[in-house]
């Protein structure tokens, strides 16, 4: 019986019974083909609409089995999962270095090819990927979004804020396996690791200098075009970096956080802190080559020095 064969037909196979479905209903094949893409677009738009359901509005089908964290789609489980497997399958041509996913090669990349695409509205500098001029605007906005629970000090970077906690903590999980030292941080041991290797990958197109960190780079730079984007709100005084706005602004504040624990005495910077230590230690580090004597201070050691010289700086 003819509808028997169509009904058995329409259980193996949906797409067949809806065409023979819509014959029955006297429809031209021509119709009932120009219906069926109808229906198959819809399937195809309902796919999409619970792909795009799953990922925005919060479901997360896929968990992963070692830490039990959740994702919308199957290929973010996927990448997460190289965290635990260590696996790196992307690799610079260039150098070697490899990495769990391909957005960071592409990043990476560019530290070779020098493009830095990203550039700062309010001073100028420029970055290789988006997410680090957004961690770099921070500096002129003064926001800290990232707060510390142990001690309540703010922060501009998620990634400062957890090696801070690991003060706290003393935790140190990264060690070189050079010399053995530890670090809170992997970009950190990353940076230490060149003093071992030798490898200054940043260049100055001015004068050829070349650095171990990009950083140091940008700071140099500056040194060329006389750069001073970052100035204090309290005196207008420009500064060429951001560290050097600080200190300086500890001046206004007469904060002093780093303190002598043989007598208490207090400063605004680290280093006059390790210089004043040099008092209770006995150390002289710095000395004449023309009569021997030693200064705990290198700039005790010039103005000695001019006894040697005749030099009359203020005369």
């Amino acid at each position: 019986m003819p509808g028997g064969n169509w009904t058995e037909v329409g259980q193996s196979n949906g797409v067949h019974s809806s065409n023979c479905h819509l014959r029955g209903r006297g429809l031209s094949s021509r119709e009932s083909e120009q219906h069926l893409d109808k229906e198959k677009k819809s399937i195809a738009e309902t796919k999409l609409l619970k792909k795009h359901q799953n990922r925005y509005i919060g479901k997360k089908t896929y968990g992963c089995d070692q830490c039990g964290k959740r994702f919308a789609q199957s290929r973010s489980l996927v990448t997460h999962m190289r965290i635990h497997t260590g696996e790196k399958p992307y690799g610079c041509d260039q150098c070697g270095k490899r990495f769990a996913k391909s957005r960071q090669l592409v990043i990476h990349t560019r530290i070779h090819t020098g493009e830095k695409r990203y550039g700062c509205d309010q001073c100028g500098n420029r970055f290789s990927d988006s997410g680090s001029l957004v961690n770099h605007m921070k500096i002129h906005t003064g926001e800290k979004p990232y707060g510390c629970d142990q001690c309540g000090k703010r922060f501009a970077r998620s990634g400062t804020l957890l090696a801070h906690q690991r003060i706290h903590t003393g935790e140190k999980p990264y060690g070189c396996d050079q010399c053995g030292k530890r670090f809170a941080l992997s970009g950190v041991l990353g940076r230490h690791q060149r003093i071992h290797t030798g490898e200054k990958p940043y260049g100055c197109d001015h004068c050829g200098k070349t650095f171990a960190h990009s950083g140091t780079l940008v700071m140099h730079r500056r040194i060329h075009t006389g750069e001073k984007p970052f100035s204090c709100d309290q005196c207008g005084k420009l500064f060429a970096e951001p560290g050097t706005l600080v200190l300086h602004q500890r001046l206004h504040r007469g904060e002093k956080p780093y303190g002598c624990d043989q007598c208490g005495k207090a400063f605004a910077r680290s280093g006059t802190l390790v210089r004043h230590m040099r008092i209770h230690t006995g150390d002289t580090s710095y000395s004449c080559d023309q009569c021997g004597k030693t200064y705990t201070h290198s700039g005790y050691l010039v103005s000695h020095m001019r006894i040697h010289t005749r030099e009359k700086p203020f005369g």
